[in-house]
């Protein structure tokens, strides 16, 4: 392969021809020994299977292959050349064969035949590893030749190939980092501040092509990992835990504070707020030992800190209340980088705050037949361990220097603020003990009593007593919980009945509630309905012949709810005239069938309007005018029943008024 190669056989032909000083053709018409072709081309890899050349040897002499020849590659049978092996360009570019000719012993002529082999793409480049692990530092600045191309770079036998390099990443995101320096140059640079704590390993494919485009045939491509392992730099200094607040990169560091009393040495490390001073190595993966020390603030050496785990301890006491801002230093072992914070004290004379149990009675409980060595539990909480503890208010340090004591019973001792049997509980009882609590430091004394109840089972919560350390909440805590879900609760049903009002209370007016009266408007019979309602056309008065009469519903208005379903744009037929005149005054006693009145038209008091409703047996007279209302006509039944169901716009003005004025005349049913 490549362009050198390419331009041998048209270069060798003319050279042969000047070394040799004549044309094969030149030497046959001589008629000396010679090949009807010299110089031959051909690709690598060909296999040949036929004669190369055709020799042509005069009659009395004979051709054999010289010593000069290339070894292994032709042979000579009778007048022909043969190429016995495949052309490789990479083992032998030109191949040659030396024809001698001969009279016996004698050379009487001598000539050449030249194989030219082009190269061909018939090799893959190799990388000299198939995985290759390097490490690189986490503080390496951008830019920076991490691999030199010497140790990626691959090799190819094609001689005159030019490979072509491409990195691929494994692990996400890692060719945000690393690229290499070009397509020609696998030389891998940083393009990206590491992170040991996010990328602490990163791998890739490296591949080398032999050829500029992959769909090029053939085209050959050689395949290698490369990983890199990201070390850990010494970037960040130690840090006052706890931080409160962090990025793996900063760390809002702590600053500490506690209360000691004045007058007293206390013989235990400080106890401080929001814990004991302690720093780390920002570097968590280098991680390397801290020193502590104290820089200012220490006034009269009062404090000493221990250098190794950052204890506070009093070297003396204080005499007056006072602070003391202590500035700590925390500083690598190897002095590379250190940081600084603040531990504030402050001496408070201890005078009334005395020291004082968190209870005054304490309920513990034993199961019937423990052994000894048997923790007392609380009563409150069962499973809980009874803890008895005696303190200090806003005093920490001298809370640590209690020490307690059974003053009263030999059954039960006391493991700091834990209550043991020293005997077998064999019976069932209940015991009180005093329980002692000793400052060792101020001698303050207090104590509290123990009731502690021995049965088979543990007894369950009785929520009395005050809160101890593991109680969360107390009866009364519940009491109050309990009566605030109660409120809301009610709370909660009113504005459901509420909103049911708002939204159906319509339904519980027509359905369950009293009927509303109707205003006054000259009549308390409700039977006198509105104008537009009913329309009535009298007719002329008619005796009532003699002879019994069939009983019969009492005469109603049509209600409006029944009206026709005759559509409001027919016109109703025009009642009958109404007859000129007063209606006809009929006595009660005229009627043979006893037909009695049930109005009158006498009216009520003055104030209450309207008139009396009347109802007389048959043997009772009635000695008030009533008048007879006529029954109304079919017309009018029908007029009456189409007026309901339109409008009253539709309705005659005229026949309104006729039939209103009969109405205020008919002013009694009977």
């Amino acid at each position: 392969m490549g362009a050198p190669a390419l331009l041998w056989p048209p270069l060798l032909l003319p050279l042969l021809t000047v070394l040799f000083g004549h044309l094969p053709g030149t030497l046959a018409q001589a008629q000396v020994c010679s090949a009807n072709q010299t110089v031959f081309t051909m690709n690598e890899n060909t296999t040949v299977s036929g004669p190369l050349a055709d020799i042509f040897v005069p009659e009395d002499q004979y051709v054999t292959l010289g010593q000069l020849s290339t070894p292994n590659a032709f042979k000579v049978e009778g007048n022909k050349l043969f190429l016995i092996v495949t052309p490789d360009y990479e083992e032998n570019s030109l191949l040659e064969a030396v024809l001698e000719c001969k009279r016996g012993d004698t050379l009487v002529t001598q000539f050449r035949v030249f194989v030219a082999v082009l190269d061909i793409n018939d090799n893959a480049p190799e990388f000299p590893f198939t995985i290759k692990e390097y490490n690189v530092s986490e503080d390496t600045r951008v830019n920076t030749i991490v691999i030199p191309e010497t140790e990626l770079k691959a090799t190819d036998a094609d001689k005159d190939d030019i490979l072509v390099y491409t990195l691929q990443e494994v692990t996400p995101n890692a060719s945000k980092f690393f690229s290499l320096v070009g397509i020609n140059s696998p030389a891998l640079k940083l393009d990206q501040t590491l992170d040991y704590y996010k990328s602490p390993n990163m791998t890739f494919r490296l591949l080398a092509r032999d050829t500029r485009e992959e769909n090029v045939i053939p085209s050959h491509t050689a395949t290698a990992t490369v990983v890199l392992n990201v070390l850990p730099a010494d970037l960040r200094t130690p840090w006052f835990l706890p931080c409160s607040f962090t990025d793996d990169y900063f760390c809002i560091q702590a600053q500490y504070h506690t209360v000691i009393p004045t007058g007293h040495k206390l013989p235990s490390p400080l106890i401080l707020s929001p814990g004991p001073i302690y720093a780390v190595d920002g570097d968590q993966a280098i991680n390397q030992p801290i020193v502590y020390s104290i820089m200012m603030g220490n006034t009269d050496d009062t404090f000493i800190i221990n250098k190794d785990d950052g204890n506070l301890t009093m070297a003396k006491s204080i005499p007056s209340p006072m602070t003391f801002t202590l500035v700590v230093r925390a500083e690598q072992a190897d002095m590379a980088r250190y940081s600084v914070t603040q531990a504030v004290v402050e001496a408070r004379d201890v005078t009334g705050n005395p020291l004082q149990f968190s209870q005054s009675l304490y309920f513990g409980t034993v199961v019937l037949g423990s052994e000894a060595g048997t923790a007392v539990k609380d009563k409150t909480f069962p499973s809980e361990i009874l803890r008895i503890q005696a303190q200090y208010l806003g005093f920490p340090d001298l809370n640590s220097a209690v020490t307690y004591q059974v003053t009263n019973s030999s059954e039960f001792i006391m493991n700091k603020d834990i209550l043991l049997t020293t005997v077998p509980m064999e019976t069932e009882r209940t015991i009180r003990i005093e329980v002692e609590a000793n400052n060792t430091v101020t001698k303050d004394i207090a104590t509290t009593i123990v009731e502690i109840q021995v049965s088979e089972r543990e007894p369950p919560s009785t929520g009395v007593g005050e809160l101890g350390d593991g109680q969360r909440f107390s009866t009364v805590d519940m009491a109050v919980l309990g009566g605030v879900l109660g409120a809301l609760l009610l709370l909660a049903l009113i504005f459901l009945i509420i909103l049911i009002h708002k939204h159906y209370r319509h339904r519980f007016t027509c359905c369950s509630g009293k009927a509303k009266e109707p205003q006054p408007s000259g009549y308390d019979n409700l039977t006198f309905l509105p104008d537009n309602k009913a329309k009535w056309s009298p007719t002329s008065n008619r005796k009532p012949e003699p002879g019994p009469e069939p009983v019969q519903p009492p005469l109603r208005p049509p209600s409006p709810m029944s009206s026709s379903p005759t559509p409001p744009s027919s016109m109703p037929p025009s009642p009958q005239p109404k007859a000129s005149g007063s209606p006809k005054t009929v006595q009660a006693g005229d009627s043979p069938s006893a037909v009695r009145s049930i109005l009158t038209k006498e009216r009520r008091p003055e104030g209450e309007g309207g008139y009396k409703a009347v109802w007389f047996g048959k043997d009772i007279g009635a000695e008030a005018d009533v008048v007879v209302l006529n029954e109304p006509t079919a017309d009018v039944d029908s007029a009456s029943a189409s007026g309901s169901e339109g409008s009253d716009d539709d309705d005659d003005p005229d026949q309104k008024k006729s039939l209103r004025l009969g109405a205020v005349a008919d002013n009694t049913y009977v």
